[in-house]
C-alpha cells in the first residue's frame, strides 16, 4: 500500500492526499494499492494543482498489528511526530499520541539516520 504526501507551503505541515484534497491527518488519507496506478494518478493531478504543497510524493506503507503505517522511520516521525506548529501533533492527544506510539514500536530502520544540522 501507499499514501500521497507533501508539505503545505504555508506553514511546512506535513499533509496527505484525499479524494482530491489535503489532510492534516494520516488517518485521513487515501492508501492505494502498490500496482494501482490510482496512487501515480492522484500523484499527478496534486503536481498540477496551484502550488499550495511542495514537492508530492508516495510513501510505502506496511502492516502492522491490523494499522497501516508509513514504512521508514522517518516517515511515521515525519507523518505521526513533531512538526513545525507551536506544539505539535502530540498535543492534540489521545489517538495521536498512540498512533506515534505505535509508529516508533513497529518502525523498520535502516540503520541510517540522517540529521539536518542547523545553524
Amino acid at each position: 500500500m501507499r499514501a500521497l504526501t507533501a508539505n503545505r507551503l504555508t506553514d511546512g505541515e506535513v499533509v496527505f492526499w484525499r479524494q482530491g484534497q489535503w489532510v492534516e491527518q494520516f488517518g485521513d488519507a487515501d492508501l492505494f494499492a502498490s500496482d494501482d496506478p490510482a496512487g501515480e494518478a492522484a500523484e499527478g493531478h496534486a503536481k498540477n494543482q496551484p502550488t499550495v504543497v511542495v514537492e508530492p510524493y508516495l510513501i510505502d506503507l506496511v502492516e502492522s498489528a491490523g494499522l497501516w503505517a508509513p514504512q521508514s522511520y522517518r516517515e511515521r516521525i515525519r507523518a505521526l511526530g513533531p512538526s513545525n506548529l507551536p506544539h505539535g501533533k502530540q498535543t492534540e492527544g489521545g489517538a495521536a499520541i498512540e498512533a506515534l506510539l505505535h509508529a516508533h514500536g513497529a518502525a523498520r530502520s535502516t540503520g541510517r539516520v540522517d540529521l539536518i544540522k542547523r545553524k
